[in-house]
């Protein structure tokens, strides 16, 4: 008997095809499905969400939520990032519309405001804050932002020129983190205020001796 010529075995059909991409695209709609739910429900939550409550709303398994987000922490930076797009995407109309001082404030407070509203992530957003973990993509857009915005001011002489424009992402964070201790409205406006008061010309700039 030529062994050679037996049949193989017939080969188990492959449901997501040679490349797999169905079953790729599955996953990418659990993944947004369970942030957009994760949105609403830290958005509204007056305090911690349960992640079970946020899988049962998106639909899908406890299961699935901890493959695409594996501890509390990984489903806060994700619908962190995925806001900051709103944040960021509002700052190029600010500078074309105002001085870059008044446009860094306003984009400011649009982004204290964002996480103001955010009261089921804030135990975790106050530690993030205050320790300085926030995902690096997420603050490399953010330093990404206020750089442009200093170099407009540096250009126009609204702005500080010796600015390091991670030292006004770490002060921001500062500022972040008394919003998740509760801070008012009103000292919050404060404490921007004096930020970006600081950035302005005449305002403890360096000189050189």
């Amino acid at each position: 008997m030529n062994r050679s010529a037996t049949p193989s075995s017939p080969t188990p059909p492959d449901p997501g095809g040679a490349t797999g991409r169905p079953v790729r695209r599955d996953a990418r709609r659990n993944r947004d499905k369970l942030i957009a739910t994760a949105q609403a429900a830290f958005a509204t939550a007056e305090g911690p969400v349960s992640l079970e409550a946020v899988a049962r709303e998106a639909g899908v398994g406890i299961g699935t939520l901890y493959r695409h987000f594996p501890t509390r922490e990984d489903l806060v930076d994700a619908v962190y990032a995925a806001e900051l797009d709103a944040v960021t995407a509002y700052a190029p109309d600010l500078i074309g519309r105002h001085p870059a001082d008044i446009a860094l404030r306003a984009w400011m407070g649009r982004y204290a405001a964002f996480v103001a509203t955010k009261r089921g992530m804030m135990d975790t957003l106050r530690t993030a804050f205050a320790s300085g973990r926030i995902a690096a993509p997420s603050r490399d857009r953010v330093t990404a932002t206020i750089t442009t915005m200093l170099e407009q001011g540096a250009a126009t002489g609204t702005l500080r020129t010796d600015i390091d424009p991670e030292d006004v992402t770490t002060l921001l964070l500062g500022v972040f983190v008394a919003i998740t201790d509760g801070a008012s409205q009103e000292r919050t406006d404060r404490l921007l205020d004096l930020l970006v008061d600081a950035l302005r010309p005449g305002r403890g700039a360096r000189t050189d001796s």
